[in-house]
């Protein structure tokens, strides 16, 4: 697959129906250097996932019945948001772990949501079972070609906007997002993979040599909770990407310095990558240039609510 051109196709097609999100340059965090961020928080729905969405449903020929997803949370809710902007039925299923503040926001956007006892893969196993009883479009979260194409279209973004660094943190999850990142920039940028230590799909895919399930626990579970990394984002990671850990401490702290020193207030999936820095999980060498991508705002519980 060319996926320059199927990024490029991809920002051309969601260009209507996205928000181009800011950038910020940042000092502070403990941190001797300046990091860039792409604040994809901001984004519709919450998190970049409304990439995916928009150009999932605007290259495909959606059925009569509708879409199907399974959800930690930000999938459902762009999915729904997408699917309701451009007059499409859509069934989102999410488990438990999810919380009532990502249930509400999916219910917000006018999808059919049920509740699913358990973690993500059961979601995802009603959500297939959905969509062999009705025919209904299945939208998964993070390991088919359209959604990383229209994750990618992130990094795509940033750099038009004159993105510096050497380096680019980015949270991983199923994979989605760094597919997305490391299929536009090949081998221009380093890009670290940064997990929590309790939900490691790609640390532990990297070690065994292949994708392996994982348990998943942690404060970022319920979006970085995939069991298993994606088989795109395995095959894009496994030569040249490195991989760190943080811990729940380490991305509840990084979590609180970008409320308190950029005002940024996000998840704590969306604080994840911030953290190998803070931490020093990750430690750039002299002179390297960092960017870090925050990729998701929706706290639980709703700080407004």
């Amino acid at each position: 697959m060319n996926w320059q051109d199927e990024i490029e196709s991809a920002a051309q097609r969601i260009r209507p129906f996205l928000r181009k999100t800011p950038t910020l340059r940042a000092e502070g965090f403990g941190l001797s250097y300046p990091v860039e961020l792409k604040l994809e928080q901001v984004q519709h729905t919450g998190s970049f996932k409304a990439r995916g969405a928009f150009n999932t449903l605007l290259s495909s020929d959606v059925p009569k019945a509708g879409v199907v997803a399974a959800s930690g949370g930000n999938h459902g809710a762009a999915v729904g948001f997408a699917a309701s902007r451009l007059g499409h039925p859509a069934r989102i299923f999410v488990p438990e772990m999810a919380g009532p503040a990502k249930i509400a926001l999916i219910q917000r956007t006018g999808a059919d949501l049920t509740v699913v006892p358990g973690a993500y893969s059961n979601a995802l196993d009603a959500a297939r079972d959905h969509e062999d009883r009705t025919g209904a479009m299945q939208i998964h979260a993070y390991d088919a070609p359209a959604t990383v194409a229209g994750q990618g279209t992130v990094m795509r973004e940033w750099e038009k906007q004159g993105l510096e660094a050497d380096t680019v943190l980015i949270a991983v999850g199923g994979g989605g997002l760094i597919a997305g990142a490391l299929a536009w920039l090949g081998d221009r940028r380093k890009v670290v993979a940064v997990e929590p230590d309790t939900a490691c799909t790609l640390h532990a895919a990297l070690k065994a040599d292949t994708p392996v399930d994982v348990e998943v626990s942690g404060i970022a579970a319920n979006a970085l909770g995939a069991r298993r990394i994606g088989q795109i984002c395995f095959d894009l990671s496994r030569h040249g990407v490195q991989s760190v850990l943080v811990n729940d401490t380490a991305i509840a702290q990084a979590q609180q310095a970008l409320w308190h020193e950029t005002r940024q207030l996000v998840e704590p999936a969306g604080a994840t990558a911030l953290a190998a820095l803070m931490s020093g999980s990750y430690r750039p060498k002299p002179g390297e240039r960092v960017a870090v991508l925050i990729c998701g705002g929706n706290l639980a519980p709703d700080p407004v609510a």
